[in-house]
C-alpha cells in the first residue's frame, strides 16, 4: 500500500479562516486575507470547532493517490460520497501483471497463505485465457462485418476485457486518485480510523492523517475516531480499547508534524 498526497489547497487552514472571517464579520472580499496572522488563523479556527460551524472547512481540500489496494477497498472508500475519485479501469486496462493484496490473517498462516496465492494465480490464469478467447471470437466477429484486423483486434481488446474481468476477485488490486475537502476527511477519519473499521481502509485512513496533520493541525486537531473527544459510539461492539487508541493518535500525530 502506497498513500501520496498529490496537491491541496495552499495555505488551507488561512484559506478556512478567510471563509469564517467573513462569516463572523463586515469585511470585504478584496481584503479578507488582510490581517490574518497564524494567531488570528488559529482563533478563527477554534472558534469554528467550539461553535460546530464546520461548512468553512469545506474550502480546503486534499487530492490523495493511493495504490496497492484492493478492490474490496475500492468497495468501502467509494461509500464516502462527497469525496470525487479516479480509479484505474479494470475495462481499459488488461490485467496482463496480475497483482493482489493478502490479508495480514491469511499472510501469517503459512498453509492459508499458500492456498490463497494459489487461488490468485488460478485466477490470473482463467482471466488470461477467458481475455484470449473472448477477443478471438470478438476479432472474427467484427472482420465478418467488415473491419480490417488490426481495427478488430483493437476493438476487440477492449470488449474482451470488459467481460473478462467478472472473473477477477475482491483481492485484486487497484489504484486511485482521490479528493476530499477537510469536513469529508474529518468525517471519513471518525469512521475508518475507529479500531472496528476493515483493516486495509484504517490503514489507509492512519496514512492519510499522517498526510494532511502537519499541513492544517489545528483542522485535524481532534481527527480520528470518534472515541478521542468522547464516549465511544459503537456501543456493545466497541474495542474497549479507548486509552490505547487516544494514545495511538497522539503519538501519530506528534511523529507526523516533527517530521
Amino acid at each position: 500500500m502506497l498513500v501520496t498526497l498529490i496537491t491541496h489547497t495552499a495555505d488551507p487552514e488561512r484559506t478556512v479562516a478567510a471563509a469564517a472571517k467573513l462569516c463572523y464579520s463586515d469585511a470585504h472580499i478584496d481584503t479578507l486575507l488582510d490581517g490574518l496572522t497564524p494567531d488570528k488563523t488559529a482563533a478563527f479556527l477554534q472558534k469554528l470547532s467550539d461553535l460546530g460551524h464546520a461548512s468553512p472547512i469545506e474550502h480546503a481540500s486534499f487530492t490523495f493517490g493511493v495504490e496497492g489496494v484492493s478492490r474490496t477497498f475500492l468497495a468501502q472508500v467509494t461509500r464516502h460520497r462527497i469525496a470525487s475519485f479516479s480509479v484505474q479501469s479494470q475495462r481499459y486496462v488488461r490485467l496482463e501483471d496480475f497483482r493482489y493484496v493478502i490479508p495480514p490473517e491469511i499472510e501469517a498462516i503459512p498453509e492459508a497463505r499458500q492456498a490463497f496465492i494459489d487461488a490468485m494465480n488460478e485466477d490470473a490464469r482463467r482471466y488470461l485465457d477467458l481475455v484470449g478467447t473472448l477477443e478471438d471470437a470478438h476479432t472474427q466477429k467484427l472482420m465478418a462485418q467488415g473491419l480490417d484486423e488490426k481495427a478488430a483486434r483493437a476493438k476487440a481488446s477492449k470488449m474482451a476485457n470488459e467481460d473478462a474481468r467478472f472473473v477477477l476477485p475482491n483481492a485484486c488490486e487497484t489504484k486511485m486518485v482521490l479528493t476530499m475537502n477537510c469536513r469529508s476527511l474529518l468525517n471519513f477519519f471518525n469512521l475508518r480510523c475507529c479500531e472496528r473499521a476493515q483493516w486495509e481502509i484504517r490503514a489507509v485512513a492512519d496514512r492519510m492523517l499522517e498526510l494532511v496533520y502537519p499541513l492544517a493541525p489545528h483542522i485535524f486537531a481532534s481527527a480520528g475516531p470518534r472515541c478521542l473527544t468522547g464516549p465511544c459510539p459503537e456501543g456493545r461492539m466497541c474495542c474497549g480499547r479507548q486509552a490505547t487508541v487516544r494514545e495511538k493518535y497522539a503519538q501519530l500525530k506528534e511523529a507526523a508534524y516533527h517530521g
